[in-house]
């Protein structure tokens, strides 16, 4: 029998938290954790129902429960006595492993740490995404810390989609996932009369271990090819987004009334008579943000309505389950993978024109010069008197006279947007706030879904109302948690760290240049750099190197604010409809609004460092989908310009070629190394350059070129490019006069011919491009 802990303890502080759950209230998590680290040694469960004083059996089995719980949560893990440690001490570290195409892999610490590194013997057992905790074992040749698996926690993949062979009667499944480097093994009968080298679906049976490799069955044939309009079916099973809905979603969807109900708007501020609008992309179909702005003596009132999303979707039901695991919706050029079903995302959550909705409500009074002075948040109805897209708000605030004529009774309100937009932007250039001139391109579609075109989307300043508007939204959310002392989760995007920093600085000194601020520098600093190199003909090298310097954001329940927006509290609580982190932050100030406290909040801050870590991954998972989908569609619009010839600008350099983008079309591909001039060609990763060691030729990022299109593989989504003219001057024209080279010579047809149907290329140079990409 353990002997009873008499070390004096404070009451559990979340008690009424548990109250309202348990009838016989067992110790909140946070009050467990604080007994074991005053412990200071590993308890088993008895002697922690000891020491905590439980003598009621269901109070026991609820601390069983709780502590089970706890384990695969990985707050807690058991040795080998069966006694309970703390993990996230400076030696058990927990977060999501990160796969690369190497073997190795990193372990992203949930609580936002330096990566931990996991050599391949290390990743036998694992999956990109996979949840666990891990051993810090020591320092690795860089620097940087090295551990090992002490557990798996969660896995991530439940199926794998890749190509599948068969090679001397044994079946497998070659991932198209970069991220994972496990083949799958697939039993004779489990193979579903799939051919050698078809697309295909595997349903994990085995996940891996030390000793075996995974097992799987196959559950769907894709086919051969990638073909047209399955783009993106292909990249959402690739990374894993859940595209179909569960059973008990559907049905609780089937339940929502198509309107909103007279019960539900009772104790709301009403708003219906606001001329609330939304502004919006012209193929936007849900709309989860109004606006509205009037003048103050002292500057202006606005008017953030954002969808009372978490009015309908309630913690821990079947929908709140759901949204929880997509995490964020997936925007493909021509679909979209919502994270709440369209009854909810299309309707009775999207704010459309002339129909009560509800909303959350930021209020803010901004002053002349820009700065948030006061803010409050409420329930309301609403009913949008507008749906306006961003090219028609643009055009009437330029003097469109029809678009006036037509939505008159509007001009003044959209004036007065424009009018605090002006304060609100002079405010964000006196801060600070780094403004990057970033492209980006829209695919055009013609008959039959196939790529018509592709096209530069240009930001209009309706684009940046909206987007100021916002941006003060999210800020007062933030101040919103912080001043209430409640849980959420915050978008905190902190500065370089040291090594990248010190890569920047290097490379600014190869350039004649120096970026202010020290060892720390603020957004300031990066922002007067900007405006400093903004005549430079090298002013695009200069931003981009600049931007790599610094981290990604990510979700975390400690403010940090953000860099680049040069914000000391910042939280997204505009687009719950499409991102999981504003429908908790919704959740966080609507507990405020009911009378409660940040200590009965339904999340606890070791749940929120976990949903803050699983956003964050979501968010990458869904970018890289977007990015696949993208270029699997950019491959099908140029397979039939092999041989052209276009120009374009070095986006990328690495030790095995030069990616290059090419102008106004925005699509990319690769110039490998072995096709450059006649040299031995030494990487320089801090000045962003190729150097042939003989002849001296450098190849830097953001050099302009002329290339021919050489190849298309549209299966592996890669586009290969001869170089033919390098330097290009602003004229499209090459710097120091023709240049000889054998590819030039190369006639189209010939070009052609050779592109045909060649096997993708084997030896050292594909081995390191599949690593690069």
């Amino acid at each position: 029998m353990a002997k009873r802990d008499k070390t004096p303890r404070v009451q559990d502080p979340f008690r009424a938290r548990e109250q309202q759950t348990y009838e016989h209230p067992i110790p909140s998590r946070e009050y467990i954790l604080e007994y074991l680290a005053t412990q200071g040694r590993p308890l088993t469960r008895e002697a922690i129902g000891q020491g905590l004083e439980l003598e009621h059996p269901d109070a026991i089995e609820g601390l069983r429960r709780r502590l089970r719980a706890m384990e695969r949560e990985g707050q807690l893990i058991r040795n080998r006595r069966r006694a309970y440690v703390i993990v996230d001490n400076k030696e058990l570290v927990r977060g999501r492993i990160n796969g690369r195409a190497d073997g190795s892999g990193q372990m992203m610490p949930e609580t936002g740490e330096a990566p931990i590194q996991l050599q391949p013997r290390q990743m036998r057992e694992l999956f990109h995404g996979d949840r666990v905790v891990v051993r810090v074992t020591g320092i690795d040749a860089e620097g940087k810390p090295e551990g090992e698996l002490v557990e798996v926690l969660k896995r991530a993949n439940r199926s794998i989609t890749g190509r599948f062979y068969r090679e001397s009667g044994v079946g497998f499944v070659v991932p198209e996932s970069k991220r994972i480097h496990h083949d799958v093994i697939v039993p004779a009968d489990a193979q579903a009369d799939a051919e050698s080298g078809e697309l295909v679906v595997a349903e994990l049976v085995a996940q891996p271990s030390v000793r075996r490799q995974p097992i799987g069955r196959i559950i769907q044939v894709l086919g051969r090819h990638v073909e047209a309009g399955m783009e993106i079916q292909v990249a959402a099973r690739v990374h894993g987004i859940p595209v179909d809905w569960p059973d008990d979603v559907l049905e609780a969807a089937k339940r929502l009334d198509p309107e909103v109900p007279d019960q539900a708007k009772e104790g709301r501020v009403d708003l219906r008579d606001t001329p609330l609008v939304t502004i919006d992309g012209a193929d936007a179909r849900d709309f989860d943000d109004a606006v509205y702005c009037e003048p103050t003596p002292s500057g202006w009132k606005l008017l953030v309505a954002i969808a009372d999303v978490s009015h309908y979707v309630q913690p821990r039901k079947p929908l709140d389950r759901e949204a929880n695991e997509r995490g964020t919706s997936v925007y493909f050029p021509r679909n979209v993978v919502p994270m709440l079903p369209e009854v909810l995302s299309n309707g009775l959550c999207s704010l459309n024109p002339q129909v009560d909705r509800l909303c959350m409500v930021a209020e803010m009074q901004i002053a002349a010069d820009g700065k948030l002075r006061r803010s409050r948040f409420y329930r309301a109805v609403m009913r949008s008197h507008a749906r306006l897209t961003y090219e028609e708000v643009a055009a009437m605030l330029e003097g469109d006279k029809a678009l006036r004529r037509k939505h008159q009774g509007l001009i003044p309100h959209l004036e007065h947007l424009q009018g605090v937009f002006k304060s609100l932007f002079s405010a964000r250039k006196r801060r600070g706030a780094i403004d990057f001139e970033t492209s980006e391109s829209q695919i055009i579609f013609g008959e039959g879904g196939r790529v018509e075109t592709i096209v530069p989307t240009d930001r209009n300043q309706a684009h940046r109302i909206i987007e100021e508007c916002m941006v003060i939204a999210n800020v007062a959310a933030a101040r919103f948690l912080q001043r209430h002392r409640i849980g959420g989760l915050f978008r905190d995007h902190e500065g370089p760290s040291a090594d990248r920093l010190e890569n920047l600085k290097t490379f600014l000194a190869q350039a004649g240049l120096s970026l202010g601020g020290g060892d720390k520098p603020g957004s300031d600093d990066y922002a007067k750099l900007m405006e400093q190199v903004r005549d430079r003909p090298d002013r695009h090298l200069i931003q981009t190197i600049m931007l790599r310097s610094m981290k990604a954001a990510e979700y975390r329940p400690e403010s940090k604010g953000h860099f680049g927006l040069a914000l000391e509290q910042y939280a997204h609580f505009t687009s719950p409809i499409r991102r999981y982190p504003d429908l908790i932050v919704h959740r966080a100030i609507g507990h405020i609004l009911d009378g409660g406290k940040g200590k009965d909040f339904v999340y606890s801050h070791d749940k929120l460092l976990a949903l803050g870590e699983h956003c964050s991954m979501v968010e990458r998972r869904a970018d890289e989908a977007t990015r696949d989908a993208i270029m699997s569609l950019k491959c099908e619009y140029m397979a039939d310009r092999v041989g052209e010839e276009f120009t374009g600008v070095i986006s990328g350099v690495t030790g095995f070629g030069l990616f290059v983008e090419l102008d106004e079309l925005h699509v990319d591909g690769l110039v490998h190394i072995s096709s450059l001039e006649n040299d031995f060609y030494r990487f320089d990763p801090i000045g962003h350059r190729l150097q042939g060691e003989r002849g001296g030729k450098e190849y830097r990022l953001t050099d302009r070129v002329r290339v021919r299109l050489a190849r298309v593989d549209k299966d592996e989504r890669k586009i290969d490019f001869d170089l033919l003219a390098h330097p290009l001057n602003e004229h499209g024209e090459e710097v120091g006069g023709k240049r000889k080279d054998k590819a030039r010579a190369k006639t189209h047809k010939a070009a052609k011919a050779e592109a045909g149907d060649k096997p993708a290329r084997r030896g050292r140079g594909s081995r390191a491009r599949k690593s690069g990409r």
